[in-house]
């Protein structure tokens, strides 16, 4: 093969790569973590791994990024009454469909500090079609302290069904 027949074979894969865009990527994920969406029918399912703290997630136009942007945290907090880290979120279903939506939280402290992560999960939150719920996630806290090395709650992974 001569290097003209080379040449136009190495351009017309950088074209393909350019305008197919590279796999894997998921855009609107702020930790680079996988999402994946699918739909049969009317079953649908919106999977979305990311996060945020406070606030809702800009950003993304695939099906995977709008489940996380329906989830905006209103209150970080330790409750001392029953010895929980405590996420108060809540979620806004402005779809045409009614959800029901799985919550992953990660509550966190200071960066560089040495407080152990701890996750909380929140399944079967019901949201009819144009509406919000609003909803605790909680997880045990496992300290001796009052829960104020937590610094920070984080939304980690959203699906919706």
């Amino acid at each position: 093969m001569n290097k003209r027949h080379v040449r136009a074979i190495a351009v017309a894969a950088v074209a393909v790569v350019a305008l197919t865009g590279a796999r894997g990527s998921h855009g609107g994920s702020c930790g680079g973590s996988s999402s994946s969406s699918s739909s049969s029918g009317s079953n649908h399912s919106d999977n979305d791994g990311g996060s945020t703290s406070g606030g809702s997630v800009p950003g993304g136009s695939g099906s995977a990024d709008k489940a996380i942007r329906d989830v905006t945290i209103d209150e970080c907090k330790y409750d001392q009454a029953t010895k929980n880290l405590v996420a108060r979120i809540t979620v806004k279903n402005d779809g045409s469909m009614d959800y029901d939506y799985s919550v992953s939280m990660k509550f966190k402290g200071a960066a560089g500090g040495s407080v152990t992560p701890r996750t909380a999960f929140k399944a079967g939150i019901a949201v009819a079609s144009g509406a919000s719920q609003s909803v605790e996630v909680t997880t045990p806290y496992i300290g001796t302290g009052d829960g104020s090395e937590y610094t920070e709650c984080e939304v980690s992974r959203v699906s919706r069904f």
